[in-house]
């Protein structure tokens, strides 16, 4: 089933002299469920390319449909609510606050939304994610790796839409980074998660689904791995 839809997507930055085209008419579907990684190099726009498809973003033109929703035609609010609700946003650095511990970290795109905390997902995830005995730790007890973990537990717990992950290994070492890649390839089985993650690097993008190459703003190439 259809998941997520974009249609003809452009993002320019700056006028006249200036201008950069970070992304040029950019189309592709994703089916539920599907994990794709989508590679390129410094500067392609792949990472513009992210940000626009969990609404942190807006393009210049073009429509990103999620679900049959078109992200774009929302206000500030109505999207600020997609955000919290429909993606899980994964980043490199973690992006964890200090004085939270674990679990409070985990929990709190559910507590920002005023909703009620699945406690018996908590408790799977933090199974799953092997943190059950760091969940009050706060992160500057934490190795990187576990850190990473962290942050993918915060980005399923409110069971998203879709994941969306930059470059999630790339503050680790390759023990680490693949441990990162075996998580996130887990919560596409296990709860059918639909993810896309951005890398750099070949070797991890070789374990999704499909690859998708950007090239100066364009997809250069869309190939399925495996089905």
């Amino acid at each position: 089933m259809e998941l997520l839809k974009v249609e003809h997507l452009s993002k320019v930055y700056g006028k006249g002299e200036n201008e950069v085209r970070a992304l040029d008419d950019v189309s592709f579907l994703i089916q539920q469920g599907e994990f794709v990684a989508i590679i390129g190099p410094s500067g392609s726009g792949k990472s513009t390319l992210l940000h626009i498809l969990g609404g942190v973003d807006r393009p210049t033109s073009g429509h990103v449909f999620l679900d049959g929703k078109d992200v774009y035609s929302q206000n500030e609010e109505q999207l600020a609510i997609f955000r919290r609700r429909e993606i899980g946003l994964i980043y490199q650095f973690y992006n964890l606050i200090p004085v939270l511990d674990v679990e409070e970290n985990m929990m709190l795109p559910v507590l920002m939304d005023g909703r009620e905390v699945n406690e018996k997902r908590l408790k799977e995830l933090l199974h799953t994610l092997g943190l059950e005995e760091r969940k009050k730790h706060l992160p500057n007890q934490l190795s990187g790796g576990q850190q990473q973990r962290v942050s993918i537990g915060r980005a399923l717990m409110n069971a998203p839409a879709i994941v969306l992950a930059d470059e999630p290994t790339g503050n680790l070492d390759s023990k680490n980074s693949q441990e990162i890649m075996e998580l996130l390839k887990l919560s596409n089985q296990k709860y059918g998660q639909t993810l896309v993650v951005i890398t750099h690097d070949e070797n991890l993008a070789l374990q999704a689904d499909r690859i998708i190459s950007i090239e100066d703003g364009r997809i250069a190439r869309d190939e399925v791995i495996r089905r």
